[in-house]
């Protein structure tokens, strides 16, 4: 008799955990977006895999971010608030939780120096292959580019985490490695990545 209750019970505790944890997903992943939008160095760090954090430096990952947004040759700036978000499925691999999310993340550069036409077209070459998209426009008016990619952050809960959803953006290269090197080749293997 118990157990014709107890099922009902359990698949509804499941389902209720399960769309909270979604729905505290979707929050972060809008916090990390903004921290970025905001560039918020702090914020972006505090949203990071701790593991991640640690292997790179804090005070390198700042640096790294900080010189990502804004150098002597450029600056770069995300170009909408807001996003809509591809969540992936959640996965449950050993006893983290993993999920990739990606998202069309149109950004701009604004180049410092004047480019002429040779230097415009050398630009937009190179970031095309560091952005990984043929979508790339030059704007002399402005001597900016714009360049319309795709992004991906993988987000991951653990106990590191607090069993909270922390973040890998794999815009930054030194977080794509690092990914790499934390988690083994099983786990790449079945997130796809």
């Amino acid at each position: 008799m118990k157990s014709k209750y107890f099922l009902p019970f359990f698949l509804l505790i499941t389902i209720h955990c399960f769309s909270q944890n979604l729905e505290s997903l979707k929050t972060q992943t809008q916090k990390l977006y903004e921290a970025n939008y905001l560039m918020d160095f702090d914020a972006i760090v505090a949203l990071s895999y701790p593991k991640m954090v640690n292997t790179i430096g804090k005070d390198s990952l700042i640096a790294k971010i900080d010189y990502h947004y804004e150098n002597k040759e450029y600056r770069l700036r995300l170009q909408l608030e807001t996003l809509p978000f591809q969540y992936g499925t959640i996965k449950k691999i050993a006893d983290k939780s993993y999920c990739v999310i990606t998202f069309r993340n149109p950004i701009r550069y604004f180049f410092e120096t004047k480019l002429t036409t040779e230097t415009a077209a050398e630009k937009k070459v190179w970031l095309q292959q560091i952005n990984k998209t043929k979508d790339v426009t030059f704007e002399p008016n402005r001597n900016s580019f714009n360049v319309r990619k795709t992004s991906t952050y993988v987000a991951v809960m653990d106990e590191s985490t607090n069993y909270e959803w922390k973040f890998f953006n794999f815009d930054y290269e030194n977080q794509r490695i690092a990914f790499k090197t934390i988690f083994d080749e099983t786990t790449l293997k079945l997130l796809g990545i």
